[in-house]
């Protein structure tokens, strides 16, 4: 038997044909592979993975489309075109494996345009809308170029991953050392008090970074950074009749591509490789980058919506659809609702995830009305939702925080039982509760001392910890803090809706004058509760996020839903820094109190032995006493000798505290009343345990033990 020959590549090789029995020169492996491979411009292509991928030479474009009878892809030399300067059609014979169409081109570079036609039967009666005259985005592009031209459809980048990402690390902040700065990319810098170079971009935020590290700041909660399109909204400013434009961007087109419109240095790919460098800059500064991500609906709309990409390629398929086909189920309130546990969809959700962390290496996501993801296609919530799962347990996204807002449109509220321990939760309890413990409410002491001790009546007994709580009094949706205190009802009569949009329960209070106020006895209340609110959320067990803007007191004119609002409503003005910087100096104190006492963040529930509550009298608290509104509470360090004693006083009177003992060798101290100008410099004398102390109408106070 003979050996089998080694093919070396250029070298001939000497080897016997059997058939003949003589000896022949075989080929090198260099010449035979040219022979049996291909060499074209264009190649079948492979069906993995998804999107545009540079391999080779050249760029592989997959799509899947399981009902697709013809698929074009087209090249465009300018997002203004309207006619392609290159067509390919894919043979369905060749240039498909399943549902995949695929087709590999030599030569493509970086900021090439491109789109797909992909036809296909049109009945709407099964859910089927393929239309061949509409050009279409790939829904894995990871850049995408919009024409300043109306009606001219947007164009898919094709971008090169090769970015210098340098000694890059992510910070990998605990939970319990984590404390969220949720803002709008645009809306940071957007305005000229900003002083910003780069006004409202990824880089303007970059300018932002000593600031935001000087505040004590661990994470930046950006609003949503994946491209929308600011123009479609219907809205009108009913002062001028002026189109008013989509602001906050929860309705995506494209689950992928950063927004264009965030990049100073242009938006043929530039905008990826700007917020990389975003990334870069604020993980230098030992800050997190947070995305909050759309994946439950998309800037498609309802029926009557445009067809952009997904709705053209497998309508069926990527949406949930009413039992007529022709309608869609909405469980977002935006016209759609994405069919998530279609294992396809899966797949897509899961793969821009990973993009998101392997390629633009952020730290976490907010999913928007993330209770959608665990609906099945006929919109009902299922109870073990394979997607959520698949996300918590993907290995890439192991280390990646996963927020969940826990609810959406269509009734599901699922705070304190989302999914598994994995998953936080944005705890709307908390905001309600405290909110109206400190507006005076009735019967709120007992749900108030839950909520600053980590909602363990939330969240026990689904196994999660305090952690799972990511706690705010403000966020992008609804009153700012300052706002809070300063208006009764909404004022969202810009918004062009007749003032009926955004919710009707705030639990605000005005003290006396709806808006601004120059009453100082107005001003002084509203300071102290600003105060207040800033305080239960620096010592409260459980994830702090804090309202961009807040710390200096950001207005939006009593405008609780400010999504339509480009302009000054909601941009930062950062003049605001100069009239309220002690608000602003309050903040960092109370983040740096948080960062000295450990107790106050563990990401495990107090026991009995390192907490115990107080009437003003030393008593302990009828729970349920609805007249109840001030309340003592010690927290004992188990684990070290921290000892804090923190009184709250939610009446519209001042209240005497009967100060406890201090723990043996230690004595009390004044650190934060929010009635004063403190946080205190340290040089103020003891508090006298047994002795009383006068803590002012709304307001608190916390003492620290210190040694004898």
């Amino acid at each position: 038997m003979l050996p089998t020959p080694h093919f070396a590549a250029g070298t001939p090789v000497v080897g016997l044909d059997e058939t003949k029995h003589h000896h022949v020169v075989l080929r090198s492996l260099a010449d035979y592979m040219s022979e049996v491979c291909e060499t074209a411009a264009i190649r079948a292509g492979f069906p993995l993975p998804l999107g545009a991928y540079e391999f080779e030479g050249g760029v592989n474009f997959a799509l899947f489309s399981r009902d697709a009878t013809r698929v074009r892809l087209e090249f465009f030399g300018a997002a203004e075109d309207s006619r392609a300067s290159r067509v390919v059609d894919l043979d369905p014979a060749r240039n498909r494996t399943g549902d995949i169409w695929h087709i590999w081109i030599k030569g493509i570079e970086p900021g090439q345009l491109y789109a797909y036609r992909v036809d296909g039967p049109h009945k709407p009666e099964v859910g089927q809308l393929f239309d061949f005259e509409r050009l279409l985005l790939d829904p894995f592009a990871t850049a995408i170029k919009r024409s300043k031209e109306p009606n001219v459809a947007p164009k898919c980048v094709f971008t090169r991953q090769d970015f210098d990402w340098g000694d890059d690390r992510a910070p990998q902040h605990s939970w319990s050392q984590t404390l969220m700065y949720e803002t709008h990319v645009r809306g940071l810098t957007a305005h000229e008090s900003s002083a910003a170079r780069f006004p409202g971009t990824f880089r303007g935020l970059m300018e932002k970074i000593p600031y935001l590290k000087d505040l004590g700041v661990t994470a930046v909660e950006l609003q949503p950074v994946q491209e929308f399109d600011a123009t479609e909204c219907r809205a009108r400013d009913p002062r001028t009749g002026e189109t008013l434009r989509n602001y906050w961007g929860y309705d995506p087109i494209s689950f992928f591509a950063p927004n264009g419109a965030y990049s100073s240095a242009g938006d043929s790919g530039e905008q990826t490789a700007e917020f990389k460098e975003m990334v870069r800059q604020l993980h230098a500064a030992g800050i997190e980058v947070i995305i909050d991500i759309v994946l439950g609906h998309t800037g498609e709309f309802d029926e009557h919506g445009p067809f952009l990409s997904w709705r053209g390629i497998d309508n069926p398929v990527y949406y949930c659809l009413a039992k007529d086909k022709r309608h869609y189920l909405d469980a977002a309130g935006a016209g759609n609702t994405i069919n998530a546990n279609h294992p396809v969809v899966r797949q897509l959700i899961l793969s821009a995830l990973r993009y998101w962390v392997m390629d633009m290496h952020v730290d976490g996501f907010r999913f928007d009305l993330a209770a959608i993801l665990g609906r099945d296609s006929s919109g009902q919530v299922l109870k073990n939702p394979p997607l959520l799962e698949q996300i918590a347990e993907d290995p890439v996204l192991r280390n990646t925080k996963l927020i969940a807002e826990a609810w959406d449109a269509a009734g599901a509220y699922q705070v304190g039982s989302f999914s598994e321990r994995r998953w936080a939760e944005w705890n709307g309890r908390y905001r309600d509760d405290v909110r109206r413990f400190w507006r005076g409410d009735a019967g709120m002491l007992a749900s108030f001392a839950s909520r600053i001790c980590g909602s363990e009546d939330l969240y026990a007994s689904s196994g999660k910890g305090p952690e799972c709580s990511i706690n705010f009094v403000s966020c992008h949706d609804g009153f700012t803090l300052n706002d809070l205190v300063s208006y009764r009802c909404k004022h969202n009569l810009a918004n062009g809706a007749s003032d009926c949009d955004g919710v009707d329960q705030n639990y605000s209070a005005n003290y006396g004058t709806e808006g601004p106020s120059e009453d100082p006895a107005i001003e002084a209340i509203r300071k102290r509760q600003i105060k207040n609110f800033l305080l239960t959320l620096c010592v409260s067990r459980g994830v702090p996020m804090l309202l961009g803007g807040d710390e200096f007191r950001r207005t939006q004119r009593g405008n609780n839903n400010a999504y339509c609002q480009d302009n000054e409503v909601s941009w930062y003005d950062w003049s605001g820094l100069d009239r309220n910087g002690d608000i602003h100096d309050f903040v960092r104190r109370m983040i740096s109190f948080r960062r000295a006492h450990p107790v106050l963040s563990r990401e495990s529930f107090y026991t009995s032995a390192e907490v115990s509550w107080f009437t003003p009298e030393a008593a302990v608290p009828d729970w349920d006493d609805a007249d109840a509104r001030a309340v003592g509470w010690l927290i004992r360090d188990c684990a070290g000798t921290d000892a804090l004693y923190l009184m709250f006083n939610a009446e519209d009177k001042p209240v005497s505290f009967l100060i406890p003992a201090a723990p043996a060798g230690y004595q009390w101290r004044l650190e934060v009343d929010t009635a004063t100008d403190l946080p205190v410099s340290g040089a103020e004398p003891a508090v006298p345990a047994g002795k009383s102390r006068t803590i002012d109408s709304r307001s608190s106070a916390v003492l620290v033990a210190i040694p004898v």
